[in-house]
């Protein structure tokens, strides 16, 4: 997979592109990421990206010419982007099961915005896709296309050294995460539950269960009513 983002501050992706899982994902050639500062495709001696909205109001919108012209450049290069996704707001709310969908592309292109947000033009004519990462605002959407880029590359085969690891996570199912323990057996007064200890692989699996539709209930109960419906 091939992942380009447009942003006016690719340095502050060098700590999530050289640490951890992305940056082995990209030793073991799973996945490029490829940084574009789209002030470099301004036109005029200020290298201005953003302008006063028209009709007046707060702050600075994002202009159109820019940001076309390093869609075009990065265009150019192959594979052709499946996506081209704006970090919103506005957009879709990110998911399990949309990084699942994404993770399954060849090339996606990520447009981190900043200030009063995009011209629409940008909106309309370019975006496949709107994303955000929650119901808050953020100064730009440098994060939230860490946030994605980090849940889209573990889900990519191979990534991840065991894939059940993936596979049982919260979210990755209907309900949330069993608690997991490991040694010592007993700290500060607190003992594993003694099935884990047990070796009954059966009784194991089955507390699992019990244990993620108990916390899920407790602390989500939603993702039970949402998927009641799913499967009505």
């Amino acid at each position: 997979m091939r992942i380009d983002v447009l942003t006016l501050f690719p340095e502050m992706f060098a700590g999530i592109l050289g640490e951890s899982i992305v940056r082995r994902a990209q030793e073991k050639r799973l996945v490029e990421i490829h940084l574009t500062n789209f002030r470099d495709f301004a036109r005029d001696k200020h290298r201005s990206v953003d302008d006063k909205p028209y009709g007046g109001g707060p702050g600075m919108v994002l202009m159109c010419q820019p940001i076309f012209d390093a869609i075009e450049e990065i265009g150019t290069q192959s594979p052709e982007a499946d996506e081209i996704i704006l970090l919103t707001p506005q957009g879709q709310t990110l998911s399990q099961n949309i990084a699942k969908e994404l993770s399954l592309k060849n090339r996606l292109v990520f447009i981190a915005g900043h200030y009063e947000g995009f011209d629409e033009r940008i909106r309309t004519t370019l975006a496949t896709r709107e994303i955000s990462i929650g119901d808050y605002v953020l100064s730009g959407g440098e994060i939230p296309a860490m946030a994605v880029i980090d849940v889209i590359v573990r889900l990519i085969p191979g990534v991840l050294g065991d894939n059940q690891s993936c596979e049982e996570e919260s979210f990755s199912c209907d309900f949330l995460e069993y608690p997991q323990y490991t040694r010592p057996e007993e700290f500060k007064g607190q003992q594993v539950p003694e099935v884990l200890l047990s070796g009954h692989h059966r009784n194991i699996r089955l507390w699992r269960e019990e244990q993620a539709r108990l916390r899920t209930r407790q602390r989500r109960p939603d993702l039970l009513e949402r998927n009641k419906k799913t499967e009505e």
